[in-house]
């Protein structure tokens, strides 16, 4: 896919690695202007860090919160203390970012949510929670924002840095199992999730949208 963004100002929240850094770098590609702060300049889980971020910016093109730190595990295992970080990282962090971020008319904002939120986990009960609110606050803000355009972009299974604690053998053996049963037969790459953001940041008539980037993982059996 090519996709000519010359010039635009792009804002990618989380841009170290992963889902982040690979959007930050398809948009460079395209011909973007992209800002990729760390998290001692941008802390998406202080009210006052993104305020003050904001307030001495200009209005950019496109962002794009790519963060993503919850926890793992049933509710019953999770305690609250954990469960309220987990959303404070990846919910109100995009909230925050989303009420204090200043876009030219006809900008973008793009979450990035997770395929649990349609196809719960016992495992991940709490991911699959935060994921279906960030589509929703996805939707909600479309009408609110416009015209500025909102909207998620719903990875499934990604070869990324989060899998990092894993063993070489164990997350193979883990990404072997998944992609056997997926249609494309295969794992996704965070450059596959890239193409989505960027198609949902380009396409003006996409708005309250989420896309689905997950091989299938929704509808495989």
């Amino acid at each position: 896919m090519t996709v000519d963004f010359k010039d635009a100002r792009v804002l990618v929240v989380g841009a170290s690695g992963g889902i982040g850094g690979a959007t930050a770098d398809a948009f460079e590609a395209a011909g973007a202007r992209v800002e990729r702060p760390a998290r001692d300049v941008l802390d998406i889980t202080n009210d006052l860090s993104v305020e003050t971020f904001f307030a001495a910016q200009e209005p950019f093109d496109h962002v794009v919160v790519a963060a993503a730190r919850t926890t793992t595990g049933s509710v019953a295992s999770v305690n609250l203390a954990d469960a309220q970080v987990s959303m404070n990282n990846k919910f109100f962090g995009a909230y925050r970012v989303a009420r204090a971020a200043r876009l030219h008319d006809g900008g973008s904002i793009t979450f990035v949510s997770g395929f649990l939120s349609q196809r719960p986990s016992a495992s991940s009960v709490l991911q699959g929670a935060i994921n279906a609110a960030l589509q929703a606050l996805a939707r909600g803000l479309a009408l609110e924002r416009a015209p500025i355009r909102v909207n998620a972009v719903s990875p499934g299974l990604i070869d990324t840095p989060l899998h990092a604690k894993m063993t070489e053998e164990d997350r193979q053996t883990m990404f072997s199992r998944v992609a056997s049963r997926l249609p494309v037969q295969r794992i996704g790459q965070a450059k596959d999730v890239a193409q989505a953001i960027l198609f949902v940041a380009a396409n003006p008539f996409v708005t309250g949208s989420t896309v689905t980037v997950d091989g299938g993982g929704t509808i495989a059996p």
